[in-house]
């Protein structure tokens, strides 16, 4: 990510913390729609898992400049991930529905450049959750032993 593309996703997500609830809700629909089998990895309070979701993006997006400060966090979030179930698959699913979602929320101001700079930050972010969702299935296992 270079420094205009970390603007432009802060900037644009400044315009969707007005309607978090509503962008939660639209990316959790979404993503149902696009992986149905996914619903059952969510257990609970949707609009609460909403605002977690939104909280959690919002740390991120703030850190985006200064990203070893977020990395420990998206590394643990990740190792948490290995035993929800997730498959590495569905973190394109996922990435599909929070453009989808963000393009929904924010119309016109989603333009192109916006775009790819969201799907940029997902990569990057998601690759290190990715990984550290790796470590810890290829780690777990060994520690259950004992």
């Amino acid at each position: 990510m270079n420094s205009e593309q970390i603007r432009l996703v802060q900037e644009s997500f400044r315009q969707v913390v007005p309607i978090a609830d509503a962008a939660a809700a639209l990316f959790y629909g979404r993503l149902f729609d696009l992986e149905p089998s996914l619903e059952a990895l969510f257990k609970g309070d949707m609009v609460e898992q909403g605002r977690k979701l939104m909280q959690m993006i919002g740390v991120a997006v703030k850190s985006l400049d200064r990203l070893e400060q977020v990395l420990p966090a998206v590394c643990a979030l990740g190792a948490r991930h290995a035993g929800y179930g997730v498959r590495e698959k569905d973190y394109d699913t996922v990435g599909r529905a929070l453009i989808w979602a963000l393009k929904k929320g924010l119309g016109e101001g989603f333009t192109p450049e916006v775009e790819a700079a969201w799907a940029e930050t997902y990569a990057a972010l998601a690759g290190v959750m990715k990984s550290a969702q790796a470590e810890a299935a290829r780690t777990q296992p060994a520690a259950l032993a004992y």
